[in-house]
């Protein structure tokens, strides 16, 4: 059976490695954005080595100017359509606007582009939006689900059964708006597609500056706690799927431990 593994950066960031092939998903690489402070570990050099890139929505936090400008300039870069317009200077050859339904190969590895629930508009300042998306990734015999930031959906039922899923359970407080997953809808995701792993990612990464203290109770709620609360939940909804808690930075191979 091939090589799989994941690298999970903080936040939705994380780098799949697919027989092979690397795959980096909503790279986020720096320490802080906007009043957001990441208190997790900084991102290697590594976090900016992939051979395709997949952004799943075009907010800030998913689709990071400054850390896409770290990959080298032959790169393919994934983007909602609509959202090709901000990467312009990267090279509008290597830039694949893509919707739901579309399938992209990318030197081999498959890329099946999925709809998700959750607002597709750059910000308050500009009129540029897109679709929300997820992605299903097949490689030779290796297969890697990520919804992206997104509600339960029905059509999770057709993803199919895949090797590792990639589940985003919080947000960056102090809040949980409409459009994402805490943990106990994420347990429920991953129960609709299967999946031999499960990875909790989008949690406990970045922060508000000055609410750590101020706002204890949601912190730990939806900083401290989810991984642990998704762990729980799993095992309620999905006890066949195996559940990995992974800190940032670490590497999780499938099929191991």
């Amino acid at each position: 059976m091939s090589r799989l593994a994941l690298t999970w950066w903080g936040h939705a960031s994380a780098t799949v490695e697919i027989d092979g092939a690397r795959v980096a998903l909503d790279p986020l690489l720096s320490d802080q954005l906007f009043h957001l402070r990441r208190y997790t570990a900084h991102p290697t050099e590594e976090a900016a080595d992939a051979d395709v890139v997949a952004i799943s929505h075009l907010h800030h936090d998913h689709l990071h100017l400054p850390s896409l400008r770290r990959f080298a300039r032959d790169v393919p870069i994934l983007v909602p359509r609509g959202g090709e317009a901000l990467l312009r200077d990267l090279g509008t050859d290597r830039v694949l606007p893509v919707e739901p339904g579309d399938v992209h190969e990318v030197g081999g590895t498959t890329i099946r582009v999925l709809a998700a629930t959750h607002d597709g508009g750059r910000g308050p300042h500009t009129k540029i939006t897109g679709p929300p998306l997820g992605f299903r990734i097949d490689r030779a015999d290796r297969s890697v689900w990520f919804p992206g930031d997104t509600e339960v959906r029905e059509d999770m039922y057709d993803v199919g059964r895949v090797d590792l899923a990639l589940v985003p359970i919080g947000g960056w407080g102090p809040t949980l708006e409409d459009g994402h997953m805490d943990p106990v809808a994420g347990a429920e995701a991953v129960r609709r597609v299967g999946a031999d792993l499960a990875v909790p990612v989008h949690w406990g990464t970045f922060w508000p500056l000055g609410l750590r203290r101020l706002a204890r109770a949601n912190h730990d709620r939806l900083f401290v706690t989810p991984g642990d609360r998704f762990i729980e939940a799993l095992g309620t909804a999905a006890p066949d799927v195996r559940a990995v808690l992974a800190a940032p930075g670490d590497r999780v191979v499938v099929g191991e431990g």
